[in-house]
C-alpha cells in the first residue's frame, strides 16, 4: 500500500498557553509581575519547570539575546572581618579554616586582573572583607583601578562593605564602574543572619553608590532558612531601588559558620528563584553566583536560559568549576561571551 507523502493541508497545532507564558507576555509588553504571581512561581511544581524556564528565557532573550557576561572575583582581603554575617566564612564568628590576610599588594592585584582578561571576563570584582574600607584600603583601590582599566580594559566592580557618601564619590572619581553591596535577604529576615549592621545600612550604601553616579550591583543568597515571602521581598526591593546587576547566590553552607549543615535546595528550587527574579527584574543583568555548581549541578545550562551572567573561576573562599567547563557550557548553549566594555 502506497504512503501519501504530500503536504498536509491541516493547520499545525498551536502551543497551548500557560500562566507563565501569559505573565511573560505581560512583562514583555511593559507590564509587571505581581507579588502573588511571584509566590506562585516559587511554589510551582517540579513538573512545570521546563514551561517556567521557557517563559523566563523569552524575557532574557528580548533584553540580552544570546550574550553571556563573565565576572572574575578577586578576594583582595580575606577574613579579619568584624561583622557577624552568619553565612560568611570570613566573619568574626566563623571558625572556618580560610586564608586571612590584609589587602594584597599591587602586583598580586594586577596579576589577577591579567587572569580575568585572559579568561574572557568583562568585569573584575575587587572584594575586601570588612565592615567598610579604611583609608589605607581606599587609597589602594584608588591607585590600582586606573591602572587596571588602562592596561586590561576591564570594567571594575568594587565590593568594600558599607560606604559613606564621600567614599562612594572617591570610588567614582578613580574609575570604579559599579559597586556590589548585596541586600542578601528580605528586610524582615535580615536580623536573623546579621546583628552588627542593619538592612537599612545596606540600602543606604546603595543610595550613596547611585548618587555618586555608579551602577549598583546587589543581590542575595537563597537557602539561609528564609521564607518565600523574604525572597519575594528582596526581589521587589531590588527592583524598586533600580539595581542594574543582580547576583543570585545559593548558600554554600561552609563548615565553621552558623549556617553549616543547611543544604535543602534542589536544582528546581534554584531555577524557580532565578525565574522569579527574571520576571520581577526583566531588563536587569541577572547573574548565577556562588553555589551554582553545588546546587544547580547538571541543570546549570537551564539556569543560563534565565540568567545572562556568571562568575568564572573561584569565589571568595570556595572553589568554582574549571573555566573550561564554563566555556564549554556556553558554547553548547549557542551563546556568545560579551567582552567589550560598554556592551
Amino acid at each position: 500500500m502506497a504512503t501519501d507523502l504530500s503536504p498536509s493541508t491541516e493547520t499545525a497545532p498551536v502551543r497551548s498557553s500557560n500562566r507563565f507564558d501569559d505573565w511573560a507576555d505581560r512583562v514583555l509588553s511593559g507590564g509587571e509581575l505581581t507579588r502573588d504571581e511571584a509566590r506562585q512561581i516559587l511554589e510551582s511544581d517540579d513538573d512545570e519547570i521546563l514551561r517556567l524556564v521557557d517563559a523566563a528565557s523569552r524575557i532574557r532573550k528580548k533584553h540580552f539575546g544570546k550574550t553571556v557576561q563573565l565576572y572574575f572575583l578577586m578576594n583582595a582581603k580575606s577574613g579579619l572581618c568584624p561583622e557577624d554575617c552568619h553565612y560568611c566564612s570570613q566573619s568574626k564568628i566563623s571558625d572556618a579554616e580560610i586564608p586571612k590576610y590584609n589587602i594584597l599588594k599591587r602586583d598580586k592585584l594586577m596579576d589577577a586582573a591579567r587572569i580575568a582578561a585572559e579568561q574572557g571576563a568583562k568585569t573584575y570584582c575587587l572584594v575586601i572583607s570588612a565592615r567598610g574600607p579604611n583609608e589605607r584600603e581606599m587609597k589602594a583601590v584608588e591607585e590600582i583601578v586606573p591602572v587596571i582599566k588602562e592596561q586590561y580594559g576591564l570594567d571594575i566592580c568594587a565590593c568594600l562593605g558599607l560606604l559613606s557618601r564621600e567614599q562612594a564619590d572617591r570610588l567614582k572619581a578613580c574609575g570604579v564602574d559599579r559597586v556590589n553591596h548585596n541586600l542578601n535577604t528580605g528586610e524582615e529576615y535580615y536580623g536573623k543572619i546579621c546583628t552588627t549592621h542593619t538592612y537599612a545600612d545596606r540600602v543606604e550604601t546603595l543610595r550613596h553608590v547611585k548618587n555618586a553616579g555608579m551602577e549598583m550591583c546587589s543581590g542575595g543568597i537563597i537557602g539561609m532558612g528564609e521564607t518565600i515571602d523574604d525572597v519575594i521581598s528582596m526581589a521587589f526591593d531590588l527592583k524598586d531601588l533600580g539595581v542594574q546587576s543582580i547576583p543570585l547566590n545559593f548558600l554554600n553552607a561552609i563548615d565553621g559558620t552558623p549556617l553549616q549543615g543547611n543544604d535543602d535546595l534542589s536544582p528546581q528550587d534554584c531555577l524557580r528563584a532565578l525565574a522569579m527574579f527574571r520576571f520581577v527584574n526583566p531588563d536587569r543583568e541577572l547573574r548565577i553566583a556562588g553555589g551554582r555548581e553545588l546546587h544547580l549541578r547538571s541543570l546549570q545550562s537551564l539556569g543560563l536560559y534565565i540568567a545572562n551572567s556568571v562568575f568564572v573561576g573561584d569565589y571568595l573562599t570556595t572553589k568554582g568549576q574549571a573555566p573550561e567547563e564554563d566555556y564549554q557550557l556556553i558554547r553548547d548553549l549557542g551563546f556568545d561571551v560579551t567582552t567589550k566594555v560598554g556592551e
